[in-house]
């Protein structure tokens, strides 16, 4: 078997949310108060805590979760 079927290539996500100042934008009003969700190992988990933590600020209009996409940044020929 090869490498990559024993340790699968790991593709990092990050999971972040905040106010933001415009329901239209993505600027996000305080920094101070950025809420890093974590870091996963797939978009699969990465997703499923997005939708947990969006669903838990449901009421705040302004709030916004976002998923980054790790892996392109750290190796972006690939």
């Amino acid at each position: 078997m090869t490498k990559e079927i024993n340790n699968p290539k790991q593709l990092l996500h990050l999971v972040f949310g905040g106010e933001l100042d415009e329901l239209d934008g993505i600027t996000i009003r305080d920094l101070d108060h950025l809420h890093i969700v974590g870091i996963f190992p797939s978009y699969a988990e990465a997703h499923k805590a997005w939708k947990a933590a969006a669903q838990q600020t449901v009421d705040n209009a302004h709030m916004r979760y976002f998923i980054v996409h790790l892996h392109r940044l750290l190796d972006p020929e690939s």
